[in-house]
């Protein structure tokens, strides 16, 4: 959008933002088809949904045009979301729930760790491969989905587990009136309104402040992904048997705080290197949990519209967080930005300090 289009950074917040906006509904929606349809239903819909979009957005250049089409398409592909966390709840151990997310986001960040890098390589040659790219993607998971899961039955059910995590409620509590979990969403809300800094402004940052070329820019996120696929598994093995849940999230959530602070002091690529590691780690402590926490809230029969909150949560930040970041970007300067982002993770880790206890501990 800035560089093949012409989009301002205003403009390009609001396109993003349209994302964000459509990552609400389809969290949503995909909470409540998932309570009705079955997870792999679910799934698959989005997935050949995602297709033919795919194939015809790079079509739309014109600045209306972009942002309906992308909020049409983060429909589409956030459908997915809590239909896909609901199944790892399903087939994993109650045991290795978190571990089990935590395997699931490590096959997200091998593409991402992947998809960057290739997506700046193919950039160089026409930013319409990637979306090319991406029905690609789209039609081989449908059809990895099809093979393994079509007429599989899931094997667990969510049960007290063996780590000591309380009982999931079984009581028709509703998702949209638990006042506690409603809390730990607004959390990760403003979590992830400072956090996806890094898929807004964080790469205008590196193409505006270090003139780092897009190759260069995919590089660096996609060192993210390598991270995470490396590390999270055993970061969060050991974790989990040795710190609370409460613990766990406030130290990851206090790292990526920091490495956003970091990004006011220059020291050449290399320092953002260190940064992007750092908020790997914080990352990588954080977000397998807050899905656990989220799981465990629910009771088997609301598993979706728990997961599609929790979704929600994280998705509502994408409406602000570009618009926002670009705009404090613009308007009072990166070191501003980067400042009050860090700032606004620090307090994050207190507050999900003191609710998960309540929210883990709590059966009525």
């Amino acid at each position: 959008m800035s560089s093949a289009l012409g989009f301002s950074k205003t403009q390009v917040g609001i396109v993003l933002g349209c994302f964000g906006l459509g990552s609400v509904v389809g969290s949503w929606v995909g909470g409540w088809l998932t309570d009705r349809l079955g997870s792999y239903k679910v799934q698959m819909m989005s997935l050949l949904l995602a297709i033919p979009i795919f194939l015809v957005l790079p079509h739309f250049k014109t600045f209306h045009g972009l942002s309906f089409m992308i909020f049409i398409l983060s429909i589409s592909t956030d459908i997915f979301r809590p239909a896909n966390s609901v199944a790892v709840a399903r087939y994993a151990k109650p045991e290795n729930i978190t571990r089990a997310y935590s395997l699931n986001r490590m096959a997200i960040n091998l593409g991402f760790s992947i998809g960057p890098a290739l997506g700046g390589f193919l950039a160089t040659y026409s930013y319409d491969l990637i979306f090319y790219g991406n029905a690609f993607g789209a039609a081989c998971a449908a059809v990895v989905l099809t093979i393994f899961f079509r007429k599989r039955v899931a094997v667990s059910t969510v049960e007290k587990s063996k780590t000591g995590h309380a009982e999931i409620n079984p009581t028709k509590r509703n998702a949209y009136t638990d006042g506690l979990f409603l809390i730990f969403s607004l959390t990760c809300f403003f979590f992830s309104l400072a956090f996806f800094q890094l898929l807004g402004t964080l790469p205008l940052f590196y193409k505006e402040i270090y003139q780092l070329k897009p190759d260069q820019i995919g590089l660096i996120l996609g060192f993210s992904g390598f991270v995470i696929v490396l590390f999270e598994m055993i970061l969060v093995h050991w974790a989990e048997h040795r710190f609370k849940v409460k613990q766990i999230m406030f130290w990851g959530t206090a790292l990526a705080g920091l490495s956003y602070f970091m990004l006011t002091l220059d020291f050449g690529i290399v320092w953002l290197y260190f940064a992007m590691f750092i908020l790997s780690s914080g990352e990588m402590l954080t977000l397998p949990f807050s899905a656990t926490v989220a799981i465990h809230r629910a009771s088997k029969n609301n598993q979706g519209a728990y997961m599609g909150l929790n979704a929600l949560s994280f998705a509502a930040s994408h409406i602000f967080t570009a618009y926002l970041g670009t705009y404090i970007a613009e308007h009072f300067g990166y070191h501003t930005l980067w400042f009050a982002t860090g700032f606004t993770l620090v307090a994050c880790s207190f507050s999900f300090y003191f609710i998960i206890d309540k929210l883990l501990k709590t059966k009525t």
